[in-house]
Parts: structure tokens; sequence; C-alpha cells
């Protein structure tokens, strides 16, 4: 925010990168600086479109903020964890279940992970908009506006740019996926900020050192801004799970539930999990910066059955188009049941449930 001064809050130091030797996903990189011209969108859509259909996750790069704007975003998303007492942080803690809703804080131990074992993350969620009703803790207070930048740079300046091209994979015209993505319409799109605790040995033995199972996001894109502690697993094509490197100052990008449905299976919501960090990692704590976009609410989630990629693929339905949840649906019946409902198991592997008719997997 040139030309103006900036709240003092306390530095974040993550810890350094991993010196193991993981096996690494080989995600594509995408400059998003090119998607300003025509041309260059015309370069990055087949890349992007590829990238979709085949691995589900891509980095971006060259943004637009520099790396001490990047320390900065990370510095805040430490705020709501290390500046906020236990007790404040209940008063802001969202009705999950009942609401529907990620708005507030989700404390730690309320997922059931495995074995009796619950979660121990974090997170703090924010309208993009900063708007409305939402109150927020005092430590969050004096960087209420920079979080608004934040939200509008992802929105504006990430997310729409992808938007558009992944409209012009499949040959749609490039604002098709933009106009359902109001920055300003009803909808829960929204910032999050989440930190990761260390477990105990006994916690890791029973649940295999998972701690998150593999999942698919339920919105259209999910954007992480990329940190140092290794954790993020990818389901490869190929039925490995694979590490996501860490690039400074670059961003994770992936597909959602949503995207799948309104592209008919073109592009894949992308199954993905957390596990324990490698070993000279475990003992810090995982601070993390998403920016989870959803349609706006009222969006039916129907493919886009005249993209004419369809005279080539299969469109592929979860269900029929006049059972399709509207976005607001799919998402209060994701987020209430994640982490609270009964999963039955299909197999070794794949457990279930059923979200407004639909049915979602998560990997064990």
């Amino acid at each position: 925010m040139p030309g103006t001064t900036l709240p003092q809050i306390p530095h974040y130091v993550p810890a350094p990168p991993t010196e193991e030797n993981l096996e690494w996903a080989d995600l594509p990189i995408i400059d998003i600086s090119k998607a300003s011209t025509p041309e260059g969108r015309a370069e990055l859509a087949p890349r992007v479109r590829d990238a979709m259909r085949n691995q589900g996750f891509l980095y971006v790069i060259n943004h637009g903020y520099d790396q001490a704007k990047n320390e900065r975003i990370f510095d805040i998303a430490d705020l709501p964890f290390a500046q906020v007492p236990e007790e404040e942080k209940k008063l802001f803690a969202g009705n999950i279940k009942q609401t529907g809703s990620y708005r507030g804080y989700k404390l730690r131990r309320y997922w059931h992970i495995e074995n009796g074992v619950h979660d121990q993350l974090e997170h703090y969620n924010l309208h993009r908009a900063i708007i409305g009703d939402q109150k927020h803790p005092k430590a969050l207070q004096p960087v209420l506006p920079e979080i608004r930048a934040f939200a509008e740079h992802n929105h504006f300046n990430v997310l729409h740019p992808i938007l558009r091209l992944l409209a012009r994979g499949m040959e749609l015209p490039e604002d098709t996926f933009v106009n359902i993505h109001g920055f300003d319409a009803k909808g829960e799109t929204y910032v999050r900020f989440m930190k990761y605790y260390p477990r105990s040995e006994e916690e890791e033995s029973k649940t295999k050192h998972v701690w998150l199972k593999g999942h698919t996001d339920f919105g259209t894109i999910t954007i992480l801004w990329s940190q140092p502690v290794s954790a993020l697993q990818i389901l490869s094509p190929d039925g490995k799970w694979r590490w996501v490197r860490h690039i400074p100052n670059a961003l994770v990008v992936n597909a959602g539930d949503a995207m799948e449905f309104l592209s008919g299976g073109f592009y894949k919501a992308t199954i993905h999990r957390v596990v324990q960090p490698p070993s000279d990692q475990r003992g810090h704590t995982r601070v993390g910066a998403f920016y989870f976009a959803m349609t706006d609410d009222d969006v039916k989630l129907v493919p886009f059955a005249e993209s004419p990629v369809f005279r080539q693929v299969e469109i592929v339905r979860k269900c029929d188009d006049a059972d399709a949840p509207t976005m607001e649906q799919w998402r209060k019946g994701r987020t209430s049941a994640y982490g609270q409902s009964e999963l039955k198991r299909k197999d070794e592997v794949v457990e279930e449930e059923v979200i407004n008719g639909v049915v979602v997997k998560h990997y064990n």
C-alpha cells in the first residue's frame, strides 16, 4: 500500500524449506502476467486447460505481489492465532454445522480425523469484501483494509485471469466464468488464514501421519499462497501421492467441485491431503493464506453444455440437471458435514458420504 504507514505487527518467521529428498509433483508454472494481453491469453489457455484436466494443480507466478508484500500477508495471517487469546477466539467461533458457513474461527479439535483423533489446526475466515455483520478480533482491526486489498488482489488479479483462461480452454466466451464470480454478489468466497500445530506421536500413529484425509475442495478455484512447510500432497494421475514443492512467492491453484460441475467434468476437482511434514520441519507451526472462490450463491451448478468441447468429449454429470444444487446449497451441505458426518467405507481407500444427493469421496 504505497504512501501509507502500515500498522506495526509481529513478524512471523516460518520454518526453513525442507532438505529432504521428497517425491515432488511435477506441476506447470504459469506466468499470469502474460494474461493481460490477448496474445498472452492465447498462449496460456492450452497450458492451463491441460493442467486442470491432467494434474488439477498448477503454480502461478508474477501475480503482482513482491516478496515484501508476501511476507506482510503471512505476518497478518498469523495474527488471528498468535495475537488473539483463547477466550477471545471462542467469541468469534463460527457456528459451522448449523449455518453451513466457515466465517469466523474453526477452532482446534473440531474435525474428526481417524481412530478418535481430532484435528490440530485452526483457521479464521473473512468474507472477501470485509463487510456486513461479521465482527473481528481486536488484533485484526488495524489490518482489515490490508485484508480487503489482499482479497481484491486474489479476486481480480489471479482468480479472474484464471477463469478467463479456463473458459477459453472450453472454447466459451472469456467472461463465462468471470460473470458468475462477482466480488460484491451474494456468496461465500472468502479469505482464510490457517495454522497447523504439531501433534503428539500417539496421534500421528493413530492417523498414520495424515492430518487431513484426501478430499476435494467444494468451490470453483482455490488459491494457496505457497509457504515453506511441506505437508500438502496431491493424488497424481498414476495413483501416487506426491508432495507439492514450495516456490517462494508463488501461488498454488487448483479446481474444486463447483468447477467440475460447471465444466461437465472437463476440469476435475483434484484430490489432495495434508500429512505430517518431513522430519527436519517437525515441531514448527505451519501458517497458510488462502482465497477460496465460489460462484455467486444463486448459480445452479449445471454444465455449460453449449461448450464446443463436448463434441469430442462426453459431459459427465454428478446428478440430473434438474436436481443440481445451487452454489449456496452445495457449500452449506459440504461445510456442515465435513469432519462431522459418519463416513461409509467403500473399500480399502475410499470413504463416502452423500451431500445434496451427490456422492462425495474421501481418500483415507
